[in-house]
Formats: C-alpha cells, structure tokens, sequence
C-alpha cells in the first residue's frame, strides 16, 4: 500500500537487563556512565515538560503530598523525568537548595531513582529525577488489583532498599526523611528503587516523618532529629509492610512476635508459597530494626548480608515476578513514548489534533515540489487557496471543510504536502471515516517514508479499527523513528 515494508525495531531506556541481584559492590562501582549528568534546567524547559504543570501530569508515583507536587514531564534530551515542585516557603535559600541537590545528584545507582537536575528561578524551586514508570510499592503491596506481590518479589524489594540505603551510607548520605512503601519506586524492569527526593536534608519542606505517631521512630518523637539508626528503624517497619502486605503499626506487630503468633503477621495470600525458615528469619530481623535503643538496631550493611541469603527465584526477571507485560525473556525493555505516541495509544484525537496544529508544516521542508512558470500562474495560487482555507477550517475543527479543501489541493496535483495527507486523515478520524484516515497516513508515508508523525497516525488509525497488533508495530516503528531523530 506504499508503506515501508520493514521488521519493526524497538526504542529502549539508556540500559538492558541487568543481572536480576547485584553484591553491593557492584552498585558502588557501577555503571555510573550510563546515568544522565546532573545538570540546572531552566523554568522555561521544565514548564514545557510538564505542559504548562498541567495538573493532567502529576502523578502519585513519587509518593509525595501536598503542597509538594510531583509532574511527569518529557523532555528531549532525557526522555520521561519526574519533577518536584515545592510550595513557596521551602528552600527560601537559593544557595543551600542548589548545594543540596548537586550533593544528591552526585549519587548514581541502580538502586535509586536517581536525581538529573533541579532549577531555582525567583520562588520556585524545582528538583527532576528520573521517572519510573511502574508505580510505587504501596500499589503493588497494598493496593494490588490482579495479584498479590510474590514472595520472592518482596524478598527482592527489600535486599535492593537494604542496598540502596548502604550505598547512600557509603557516600555520606546515610539519612532519609519518611521512608515508606511509598517512596519506593519500580522501574521499567519492574525493579524497585528508592526515591531520590528523601534524600534531600530537611527544609521548610515539612517533618521529616508522616503525623502518624505509630510508625515514627521514638527517638525522633523525643529530639525532633533523623538519624542513620531512624532510618533503619523505618526500614523495619516497611519489612512489616512486605511481610503483612498491610501498613501495620509496629506496637501491634511486636505484641504478635513476642506471643510467638508471627503467622498471624503473615499476609494470607502468601499462605504456602514461603518457608517457616524464611518467614522468621525475616520477622527477627524486623525485629531488630524496630529495637527501641538506636544503638541495637543493625546498620544497613548487615541488612544487606542477612537478606542475600533469603533471595529467591533469583533468576527471574523483577517485571515477571512482579507481573507487569513490560520487557520480555530478551531483555528488551518497554516504549518510551513521546506525548503524540500516548495520544495514540490513548485514541485521544484532541491532543493528536492540537499536536499537529502546532507543528505546522515544518516536516514539508525539503519535499521536491518542482513547477514550471506557466503552472504557477495558472494553477499553484488555486491549489494554495485551497490549502490555506484547508489550514484555517482545520483550526476551527471544522473538519468536513478541511477534508473538502485538503482534497482540492491533493487532487490538483501541483505539490505534495505528507503534512495535508497527515490533517485530513485526522480529519478523516474525526468525521469517523478510519478507513480513508488509514489511507492518508499511507500516502503520507509514500512521501516521507522515515516521518514519525506518519506512522503514528497509522498506528491511531489502526487502533480505532481495532487491528491492535499492527498498530502497535506501527507506533514502535514512530517512536524508534523519533529517537533517532533526536539523537541527530
């Protein structure tokens, strides 16, 4: 039908499948290349990621509350990020903000969602971390829809946390402000990793720990002060939450232990899919952490030793055992879609339609249109007529009128335009005519085989008439299109 004929190939995050357990070595020698550098954003960039701070982009994943809000966000050079806006009154020293997040930044691991960036510009400050894009612990844990989180899933999360606090103890980092489940983070891979933004020292942000007294670590409640042993307390506390699959108050979880009644700690969906070893193994060292004297509690090293012993299934990709259909038994990892792909992913012609009156015709440049003199004077003012009435009845959404005069200026056939093709088979989509909408993204592809825009109106056209397989290899084959375009 004119479209490239091609084996569809994938755009991927920066990294592959790592081995699916790592000694803390391996973090603290990593791969801290493949982290994007640390860097100042401008107001300017960061409010066109996020479209304006569109309230549509904040997201709950970051674990962050009022009056601090997280956006995602979407920029060129770095693909999806995530952006902490803080109320007015935090940070009110532009110096000590600035010094705190290029002291974060300086952390790379695999552990973290590592912090990319931050912007200070008259009040606001700003920091942008990397976006994980498969939710929060809290979700999978305590919220979890199609199952339960596996065993050795929960094993996992807690060893990676284990070594994302050592390796922050390790570079001088050792305090975290409110750690909980949801602070805890899955990447594409479905791996967890620990929010960088707690690691932020304490401004006029807030307490550092939730008003809930249950799950604060006493010696706070006494000096107002986090500690290294706080945050290892708080870790005990998100153990209880993996082992009960609920947020359970630790007094209440203590009381059980001492009875010798831990089973009755146990998550009831975990029932016969874990060891007695394995389970009181992990309720002593919960145990330990949520010791009431600081100095009894174990330092994040040793949770890491003790909780490698208990791994399971340490084979088994995160994404698999935690039951999200990202990556495969290749290792291949999941879309990075740029908005116009999630527009069409989300049949969402609106945002398609605003998206191409923004662009323009910018993606006509360099098309050979080539007319004698004569043809200009007889016939291009008509055919520019009829597409300069096109463009204005397209803005309007006066969409049978576009379709109308778009087709006047295909069918005179003085010049070829991929973008007029592009708007009349929105135009096409909007009118509820997915058939000729699929055409024109085919003759938009004959002009420009490698535009993106073309495929992806192929992909949304496709999707509408329900052919989900070849829309998805349509929109893959847009967004590969799309990072080669930006790494150009």
């Amino acid at each position: 039908m004119g479209a490239r004929c091609s084996k569809f190939s994938f755009c991927w995050w920066h990294s592959h499948l790592k081995p699916t357990v790592l000694q803390s070595s391996d973090l603290e020698n990593g791969e801290k290349n493949s982290f994007p550098n640390f860097r100042e954003f401008s107001w300017e960039e960061l409010k066109a990621a996020t479209n304006g701070f569109s309230p549509e982009n904040i997201v709950s994943e970051h674990g962050e509350k009022a009056p601090n809000v997280v956006y995602k966000g979407f920029l060129e050079s770095e693909g999806w990020i995530a952006v902490k806006r803080f109320n007015k009154s935090a940070w009110p020293d532009s110096r000590q903000f600035l010094d705190e997040a290029k002291a974060v930044g300086n952390l790379r691991s695999e552990r973290l969602a590592n912090l990319v960036g931050c912007c200070f510009d008259g009040e606001e400050r700003l920091l942008v971390a990397e976006f994980m894009p498969n939710e929060t612990l809290a979700k999978h844990l305590f919220h979890w829809e199609n199952q339960p989180m596996k065993w050795a899933m929960r094993l996992r999360v807690a060893l990676y946390l284990a070594q994302a606090l050592d390796y922050c103890s390790s570079r001088g980092r050792a305090l975290y402000h409110d750690l909980n489940a949801y602070r805890v983070l899955f990447d594409q891979d479905g791996n967890p990793r620990l929010s960088c933004f707690g690691l932020m020292k304490n401004s006029r942000d807030g307490k550092s720990y939730s008003t809930n007294l249950a799950f604060t670590p006493p010696e706070y409640l006494r000096t107002g002060r986090v500690t290294a042993e706080s945050v290892v307390y708080s870790f005990g506390t998100m153990l209880l939450d993996l082992l009960s699959g609920k947020h359970i108050p630790p007094s209440h979880a203590l009381d059980l232990i001492r009875g010798k009644n831990f089973l009755m700690l146990m998550d009831s969906c975990l029932e016969g899919h874990f060891s007695n070893d394995d389970g009181t193994e992990l309720v002593r060292l919960a145990t330990r952490c949520l010791q009431y004297e600081a100095r009894e509690r174990p330092n994040a090293k040793s949770l890491v030793t003790s909780l490698m012993s208990l791994q399971k299934e340490i084979e088994v990709p995160s994404y698999v055992l935690l039951g999200i259909p990202q990556g495969n038994a290749n290792g291949t990892q999941p879309l990075l879609l740029t908005p116009m792909g999630e527009a069409c992913l989300r049949m969402d012609l609106t945002a398609i339609h605003e998206i191409l009156d923004k662009a323009g015709y910018k993606d006509d440049e360099g098309i050979a249109n080539e007319l004698s003199f004569q043809m200009w004077t007889n016939q291009m003012q008509e055919t520019l007529n009829s597409k300069k009435q096109g463009d204005a009845a397209f803005r309007a959404k006066d969409f049978a009128t576009a379709i109308d005069c778009y087709t006047q200026f295909i069918d005179g056939g003085t010049m070829v335009s991929p973008t007029v093709y592009a708007r009349r088979c929105l135009s096409y989509l909007m009118s509820d005519v997915p058939n000729q909408a699929l055409a024109d993204a085919m003759q938009a592809l004959v002009v420009s085989p490698d535009w993106p825009t073309a495929f992806h109106l192929q992909a949304v056209s496709l999707f509408i008439l329900g052919m989900e397989n070849d829309a998805q290899e349509s929109l893959r084959e847009a967004t590969n299109l799309e990072a080669k375009r930006n790494k150009t």
